[in-house]
């Protein structure tokens, strides 16, 4: 099963389930806080999904992005490849990121409030003052209040490689900025998933209508459980709404890559979807 916020054709911000292709809006839960919080949202869905039988074409309204109060977290340097390309940023940081990659205790930063989060079909964008840019494609947890993993759906991290390869320091400024979180477009329940280890990400840019980038990942190169990372998550926070965490990226394109203005990223994940956005 699959949950989605839209913009209906009268102007109405709903959420609900989507089903062979049409969208049902529920009566209640009204948001994805309310779902979280329920003691059982896969249970709970299912019986919107039979008291709303009658949906609308999905493709009739307006994708947002699936949050509404929840914030939005990503952990850094879980993939091998991600631990490389921070080395490959900064010489005299490789010796944090190796330590990183292998502690215990993850890297985990707030990515964007929900009103940042772009939806797909949205632009992102990149920093006037970064000149080596890229999209990072990856699994995003949906987490209850209980620190539960209800669900799943798409995020793209977009980072400034070069700001934060002067200084680590300076992450929070390659990371955190208007139109550097996109999310979507659908978000599926931890049933409707295949194995884990089994799901593949692809990520695909394109430029003047041809391929400029592709890559490919597995979740079965992450060196962090998904189980690991809410744990971490919540040692010391609440998230009374829930909250979503970006899993970190295993593509990573060459570093002569960088994104250019009207470029389209398409980012798929097996299960949920294909999240897609062109650059600002």
């Amino acid at each position: 099963m699959q949950l989605a916020k839209v913009r209906t054709a009268d102007g109405i911000i709903r959420f609900g389930a989507v089903a062979h292709g049409k969208f049902h809006a529920f009566s209640w839960p009204g948001t994805l806080g309310d779902l979280l919080a329920a003691p059982n949202p896969e249970t709970l869905t299912a019986e919107q999904l039979a008291a709303n039988p009658n949906g609308v074409p999905f493709t009739d309204v307006t994708i947002l992005p699936p949050v509404d109060k929840q914030e939005i977290w990503a952990a850094g340097v879980t993939y091998k490849r991600s631990k490389l390309a921070r080395e490959e940023e900064s010489a005299g940081a490789a010796s944090f990121y190796d330590k990183v990659y292998s502690a215990d205790r993850p890297e985990l930063f707030m990515k964007a409030s929900s009103w940042r989060a772009v939806p797909t079909g949205g632009k992102v964008r990149i920093r006037a003052d970064g000149k080596w840019n890229v999209p990072e494609p990856e699994l995003t947890l949906v987490i209850s209040p209980a620190l539960k993993i209800v669900g799943y759906t798409i995020g793209n991290d977009m980072s400034s490689r070069d700001i934060e390869g002067e200084n680590p320091l300076y992450l929070p400024q390659a990371k955190i900025y208007d139109g550097s979180c996109a999310i979507g477009p659908v978000i599926t329940l931890v049933s409707g998933m295949p194995p884990l280890p089994e799901v593949s990400i692809k990520l695909t840019i394109e430029r003047d209508g041809k391929p400029a980038f592709e890559g490919t990942t597995n979740l079965g190169m992450m060196a962090r459980t998904p189980e690991a990372l809410v744990e971490w998550l919540g040692k010391e926070m609440s998230f009374p709404d829930g909250v979503l965490l970006m899993t970190g990226t295993g593509i990573v394109p060459p570093d002569a890559f960088t994104l250019a203005s009207s470029d389209v990223i398409h980012i798929t994940i097996d299960g949920i979807g294909t999240l897609t956005n062109t650059v600002a």
